[in-house]
């Protein structure tokens, strides 16, 4: 589980969903897709048109895998920085009731846009 207290994921390089759809899938609900998917060193991210599902890889070896589900209809705000000329980096922080915030900030070249527009269809 995500430790709310503490809850930010840094530097989410953008990947293929082919990266964790073998995991994911099974755990979809019907009509569910990947709408775009990032990892860190160990750690991922994947945003379905539904929900937000953190992966936290575990132990030494990694086989131990938390996944979270944060689903976008629980949203009760979010907040979207872009890049800027110096600053190529992004963010999005997404408050949730009852839990809490959760940021995400990713590299350049991210589409955060698609994120949010997705995020919005269900969290406004």
């Amino acid at each position: 589980m995500i430790d709310f207290e503490n809850a930010d994921f840094l530097k989410l390089k953008e990947v293929e969903n082919d990266t964790y759809a073998q995991r994911l899938t099974p755990m979809f609900a019907p009509g569910e897709e990947m709408v775009a998917s990032f990892r860190t060193v160990r750690d991922g991210v994947v945003f379905t048109n539904r929900r937000v599902i953190t992966i936290n890889m575990q132990g030494l070896t990694g086989k131990r895998t938390d996944y979270t589900s944060l689903p976008y209809k629980r949203i009760q705000a979010f907040s979207v920085e872009t890049s800027g000329v110096f600053d190529l980096d992004s963010e999005l922080e997404l408050w949730f009731s009852s839990l809490g915030r959760v940021r995400f900030e990713f590299t350049a070249g991210a589409d955060v846009a698609r994120i949010c527009s997705v995020i919005s269809q269900y969290a406004l």
